[in-house]
């Protein structure tokens, strides 16, 4: 197995509980290399791939996105969290779409659907997902969801982010990371074992 790039994967109830127990500082070598065989038997690419959020370099636009990334149902709009920031509606959209690519609008969805992959791979319901990442029904969430990733939030398992990373390119990523004693071949370095569950910023 070997991947270039940061991958989703598919996290059920035993990679799950696996992950957990290999954060055990005080594990022996032993039991840790057969659980680390197991794991690695069970990695598989999860079909929704990697939610990339590109964040903004301008401090103000910055602001923002940090703040919706710590609190994605925030449902200020824009105007008000120029009000918070110090800039006008029309700096503050023109930031987002000249340093991320996309609208304010289309970049907080990335945010917001990156936040539910988390909750939904923990089993919450979709309405109680819906409501954690801003929308005020159910069936807004599950379009949107649909829209970016072209299935629905229930169709099988999402790619889990157990593991959020900011990347040197500016974005922040939602992926699992291995560690690299465990298979010689993984290419990517810096690697850590994550938490069983996303952690808040």
């Amino acid at each position: 197995m070997r991947w270039s790039r940061p991958t989703g994967v598919v996290v059920g109830p035993l990679m799950r509980e696996l992950i957990v127990y290999l954060d055990d500082p005080g594990l022996d070598p032993a039991p840790r290399r057969r659980a680390e065989g197991l794991l690695f038997d069970l990695l598989q690419p999860a079909s929704t791939g990697v939610i990339q959020v590109p964040l903004p370099h301008d401090p103000r636009a910055r602001e923002v996105a940090e703040a919706l990334f710590d609190a994605p149902d925030d449902n200020r709009h824009l105007g008000a969290w120029g009000l918070e920031v110090g800039a006008s509606i029309r700096t503050l959209a023109r930031l987002f779409t000249a340093e991320t690519g996309m609208t304010f609008g289309q970049w907080r969805t990335q945010v917001r659907m990156r936040a539910a992959l988390g909750l939904l791979a923990d089993d919450l319901p979709v309405a109680t997902v819906a409501r954690r990442v801003g929308y005020r029904t159910p069936s807004a969430f599950v379009a949107a969801f649909h829209r970016l990733t072209g299935r629905t939030p229930g169709a099988g398992p999402a790619s889990t982010p157990a593991q959020t990373e900011r990347g040197r390119d500016g974005h922040v990523g939602a992926f699992v990371r291995l560690p690299r004693q465990a298979h010689a071949s993984w290419p990517v370095d810096d690697m850590r074992w994550p938490t069983a569950r996303q952690p808040r910023r």
